[in-house]
């Protein structure tokens, strides 16, 4: 009964979101004020709905009912509670309804938070969230319905795929989806926005909020999904270019890029129709990576759905939605007055460079991973595009945006004094580059790469500091005047500060454990040590016991430096019984220099086992500074400025004078 009522809520969440997608916009046109409300309340009509159908499935993943085919395919009676709740998701059907949820709640979220947006506006907005809804109610309706009844139910269900039976992919979706979805909110404002003609900064300070939160929940999604794949899947690495790695690491590219150009928008009333471009953009990139996963195109741990047929209406959706808004985009584009006027060395242009740098490394990254797709469907041929490619491409272009953020903070608005730039940016410039020399010194660094990579991490962080350091009168004014000003930095300016030392910190974990990790994949007895860098790894006993749901072998990997021990580490080798299928978990030691590394293989019939061990420098740094930046954007988020009307609209409504 339960979960017939779950379906009927979803059918009723489709219904509401075909009113919030016409009532609206037919009552602008007919200037109803009564119509506009509508929006509001379907709005959370539709999120009830989506949100009861969502609450349906959970209680069939967690009584185990095994007359739900979603249920019987990815579910078993022996899983821990925590694998039946995260297994609703972990699948395509659950999953997508996870999708609407998201989609939903940012609509609902709009219209109740969003009372400081104009009504007309916020209607628009609700709508174009709305029609992206109906499209994808309709694919899990038509095509991928997670309520379907199984005639004759199984006894038990055939388990979810144990990769997926973590904590960290537990979490790494919804995360992921905040953001995917969480960028439908841009694409919306930006549609809005072309239907009525109108870009100023007041509506890039009412995306914004959005954006931010869509952008941080992404970071974060990203950098769990890195962190999961590092430690479960035993080889490691914590990034291999996959296509559906890329999928998502490709809107936070262009989103990245869409919040600095946003606030051009707003601060200076430029980049009107870069901005307008680049929020269609961020979203199309997710439906994009919603197709690769979803479509069958790709075979994936990442990817869920292997049938044709619906990637064909997830492609229809796509063609749909994208063209739409670039075909809208290039109608109403050139009414829309540009704004802002600036010199060729202003914060304006910077802010440009760093887009054009990010968008740059994004065409990169989509060539490299639609193009052996595109090859394979014209061709027939299948080719692989990895790591070697990406370094040699991505890599300079990204590390030049790390640049340009750096000098950035450096400009002023409008124009920028050259001879302040230049001795601000020197300044920067020659502690990175001191710094270089040190660890090339002390360290080591291979490669011309190498030592650019050092000095873009290096130069971010410092000149990050140097203009925090700048702003609060370091080391000019007194302490106490130091501190007050410290204290007294808008919340927005410590998001800045913080997202800027986040990726500086991650990147110069990314280029410590490229250039000095070291490793030893070999097959060994207990007892027998190996050298890996200055530490000495030996496996001292193997123990078989019993978890929840599957068999363990733990191995002991003691850790030594010299005749000093260091540590043991715990790796498992684990056999699911009833999914038939192995998994690793490395025994890991993190400490604030890197990441001691073991992985336990297959036993060889004479008494040896393989194994693999690694030590990873900087791997703590990445996913510190990943952190970082996802609070930065929540931080700036936090800055009441966000919350609140356009000041300046106010003022000019005090100065009219009195009837």
């Amino acid at each position: 009964m339960i979960v017939e009522l779950g379906h009927f809520a979803l059918c009723v969440a489709l219904i509401a979101a075909l009113v919030q997608s016409v009532v609206p916009l037919m009552a602008i046109w007919r200037g109803s004020a009564s119509g506009l409300r509508v929006a509001d309340s379907a709005a959370q009509v539709q999120f009830a709905g989506v949100a009861a159908a969502f609450a349906a499935l959970t209680y069939a993943f967690v009584v185990s009912d095994f007359s739900v085919l979603t249920v019987a395919l990815n579910s078993h009676s022996a899983k821990p509670m925590l694998y039946k709740v995260t297994g609703v998701w972990a699948n395509h059907e659950g999953s997508m309804l996870l999708w609407v949820l998201m989609l939903a709640l940012f609509g609902v979220m709009i219209s109740v938070f969003g009372k400081v947006i104009p009504v007309e506006l916020r209607s628009r907005v609700l709508a174009v969230q709305a029609m992206i809804g109906v499209g994808f109610y309709l694919f899990i309706l038509l095509t991928s319905n997670p309520f379907e009844r199984v005639a004759m139910p199984p006894l038990d269900g055939q388990g979810m795929n144990p990769l997926l039976q973590d904590p960290g992919v537990a979490f790494h979706p919804p995360l992921l989806y905040l953001g995917y979805v969480g960028f439908s909110t841009a694409f919306s404002f930006a549609v809005a926005a072309l239907m009525a003609g109108r870009v100023d900064p007041a509506w890039a300070r009412w995306m914004r909020p959005w954006v931010l939160l869509a952008w941080s929940g992404l970071t974060a999604g990203i950098a769990l999904g890195s962190w999961w794949a590092y430690y479960e899947l035993g080889w490691g690495g914590f990034w291999f270019w996959d296509p559906v790695e890329n999928a998502s690491f490709m809107p936070w590219l262009i989103g990245t890029a869409l919040l600095h150009s946003a606030i051009v928008v707003e601060k200076r009333n430029a980049f009107l129709k870069w901005t307008i471009l680049l929020a269609i953009l961020t979203f199309s990139l997710s439906l994009i990576g919603t197709f690769l996963v979803r479509s069958g195109i790709l075979t994936s741990v990442h990817a869920f759905a292997t049938d044709p047929e619906r990637g064909v209406f997830i492609l229809l959706l796509l063609t749909i939605a994208i063209g739409g808004a670039l075909m809208l985009f290039a109608w109403r584009a050139n009414e829309l007055d540009d704004g802002g006027v600036f010199a060729l060395l202003s914060r304006e242009i910077g802010l440009l460079t760093n887009n054009l740098l990010v968008v740059a490394a994004t065409g990169v990254v989509f060539v490299g991973t639609m193009y052996p797709l595109a090859l394979e469907l014209v061709t027939g041929d299948k080719i692989t595009v990895g790591a070697p490619y990406f370094n040699q491409t991505f890599l300079p272009i990204f590390g030049l945006a790390m640049l340009a953020a750096g000098i950035g903070p450096f400009l002023s608005w409008k124009r920028a004094n050259k001879r302040d730039v230049l001795r601000r940016t020197g300044w920067s410039a020659g502690a990175a580059a001191l710094f270089t020399v040190a660890v090339a010194a002390v360290i080591g660094v291979p490669g011309p790469a190498g030592v650019f990579g050092v000095f873009v991490a290096a130069f971010l962080a410092v000149a990050t500091l140097q203009d925090l350091g700048r702003r609060i009168g370091i080391p000019a004014a007194p302490v106490g005047t130091v501190l007050r000003r410290l204290a007294g930095l808008p919340r927005s300016a410590w998001g800045l500060y913080f997202g800027h030392l986040g990726l500086a910190i991650a990147a110069a974990g990314v280029v410590a454990v490229s250039l000095w990790s070291a490793e030893s994949i070999q097959t060994v007895k207990p007892g027998e040590p190996v050298s890996i860098g200055r530490y000495e790894f030996t496996l001292m006993d193997i123990t078989n016991t019993q978890g929840p749901n599957y068999q363990t072998s733990i191995a002991a990997v003691r850790v030594s430096r010299g005749e000093d021990p260091v540590t043991v580490l715990f790796p498992e080798r684990r056999w699911y019984p009833v999914e038939q299928k192995p998994t690793t978990e490395a025994g890991i030691e993190t400490r604030w220099h890197g990441d001691l590394y073991a992985v336990l293989g297959d036993p060889d019939g004479t008494g040896g086992f393989v194994t693999r061990f690694y030590y990873n420098p900087g791997i703590p740094w990445m996913w510190a500074g990943a952190l970082l930046m996802s609070l930065a954007a929540l931080i700036s988020l936090a800055d009441r400025r966000l919350r609140v009307g356009v000041p300046a609209d106010r003022r000019r409504a005090n100065l009219q004078p009195a009837e």
